[in-house]
């Protein structure tokens, strides 16, 4: 008989632990992922639920050569930042808000001491104003997207998320993270699925029809776009599916069919099939109005992408006479915000579908002196650079990895007066930060920015200035 993995409890000591194992332990900090530390055998152990402070039994659920993962039982002692009553029911199994069991104004304490703890690091950073996270307007659901995986069976469907390190995919129920007619949207998926017997995709032997979910809300307009993600072009199952999602939710404009042939882990394939007459949504971040197709990028969270496009726009302190370049401009988002207030704006982004968004964004919204290119960041600034054009203001506002070296060296022989950074990792953040510097600009302040509640990651803005 094969030997079952040891349920006693015992205090962490020197020894190795296995999967399955009952220990007590004390956590000491939450890395930047939100997983609580501690220590037993030889190795750190990460526990997803706890916070410092906190003394937990927990059940070991991976050894690694490097690291263990344990799961919580029960917290033995609570630390007074511990929400002690959840928002969600799947608390405890999901690892998508590793936070939400924190009371928020501790989330955002505690993600101001990861953004300082980055920073100082670097000593060329240790004298910058950082000042406290601006809360998102709501902590709770703010999102406005989803992309979800749909698996099991047409009679009883689950449609959520992957589980951390596996394929199993967790149903999410109401999650508390999303706009409600998300929600609502993904409920009554669940039962066409069901009503129509819509077969299923299964990756392990190919089979089926339906794979991803791609949900969209336009909240001024609560408009909703859904995107059925399929294995194969099948009109019929599709037409029938969407046809009663709008019948249960009328607030579904929009509803295409994509169709990814591919092993991997891309969610959305190369072509859209609309069911629908319409094709897009109409949203808005503040004054400016943005078009929504299935593949623009819109940010997740209306609220605080306002607070941070108004930020941008407050420390550009334009008069109207000056030339911005916008890097990684996306949709255009920022350039739109700052247009009104300078003379001339340039955006630059390497994915020419975003700068065809934008370009249309720009009209939607009647403004034209703003531009638009698509083309490598660093190129496109050389060439910038040797027409010899003054710029005035520089903002960067690049993906997680930050920005390549030769970026940031043309960005600075440019020689505008002051550069915003935008940034969604503290890491690079620093790391570029502390390349500008070498490069003869200043950090003058640093400003975080909740863009993700009841999750580790927190957006920042970086205010440089010549020196």
């Amino acid at each position: 008989m094969k030997k079952q993995p040891s349920t006693t409890t015992r205090p962490a000591g020197k020894e190795d632990v296995r999967v399955g194992q009952l220990i007590d332990v004390t956590i000491t900090t939450l890395n930047e992922d939100g997983f609580g530390l501690a220590t037993t055998g030889t190795k750190p152990l990460l526990v997803s639920g706890v916070l410092p402070g906190e003394q937990a039994q927990v059940r070991i659920t991976f050894v690694g050569r490097r690291e263990c993962f344990a799961t919580v039982v029960r917290i033995l002692r609570h630390a007074p930042q511990r929400l002690m009553s959840s928002p969600c029911e799947k608390l405890g199994h999901c690892d998508g808000c590793p936070l939400m069991f924190m009371k928020y104004p501790a989330q955002l304490a505690w993600k101001r001491d990861l953004v300082e703890k980055t920073l100082t690091r670097y000593r060329s950073l240790q004298e910058l104003t950082l000042h406290d996270v601006l809360p998102s307007p709501r902590p709770l659901h703010y999102r406005n997207s989803a992309k979800l995986v749909i698996s099991g069976k047409s009679a009883s469907p689950v449609i959520g998320i992957y589980r951390r390190n596996s394929h199993e995919v967790l149903e999410i129920g109401d999650c508390p993270l999303h706009n409600p007619l998300i929600n609502t949207i993904v409920a009554a998926v669940r039962e066409g699925i069901k009503k129509g017997k819509v077969p299923i995709y299964s990756p392990r032997n190919g089979r089926g029809l339906l794979r991803y979910l791609v949900i969209r809300v336009a909240e001024t307009e609560n408009r909703a776009m859904v995107v059925f993600v399929t294995a194969e072009r099948s009109f019929n199952e599709i037409h029938h599916l969407a046809k009663h999602l709008q019948s249960v939710v009328p607030q579904v404009a929009v509803v295409a069919q994509n169709v990814n042939a591919s092993a991997g882990n891309i969610i959305l394939g190369d072509r859209d099939h609309f069911i629908t007459r319409e094709r897009t949504l109409h949203a808005s971040i503040g004054e400016t109005r943005f078009t929504i197709s299935p593949r623009s990028f819109f940010q997740v969270n209306s609220g605080s992408a306002e607070i941070i496009y108004r930020k941008v726009r407050e420390w550009a302190n334009l008069t109207g006479r000056e030339f911005v370049v916008d890097l990684y401009c996306g949709i255009g988002g920022i350039s739109l915000f700052l247009a009104p207030s300078a003379k001339k704006v340039l955006g630059i982004e390497v994915v020419e579908a975003a700068v065809a968004d934008a370009e249309l964004n720009a009209r939607l919204n009647g403004i034209g002196n703003c531009t638009f290119e698509a083309g490598d960041a660093g190129g496109l600034l050389t060439e910038l650079r040797q027409k010899q054009e003054r710029v005035d203001l520089l903002v960067l506002n690049p993906p997680r990895k930050g920005c390549d070296e030769q970026v940031l060296q043309e960005a600075a022989a440019l020689a505008p007066d002051r550069m915003i950074y935008v940034s969604c990792s503290p890491s690079t953040l620093a790391r570029d930060l502390d390349i500008l510097v070498g490069l003869g600009y200043r950090t003058v302040q640093v400003q975080p920015v909740d863009m993700f509640p009841q999750t580790p990651h927190v957006e920042n803005m970086a205010l440089l200035l010549k020196a």
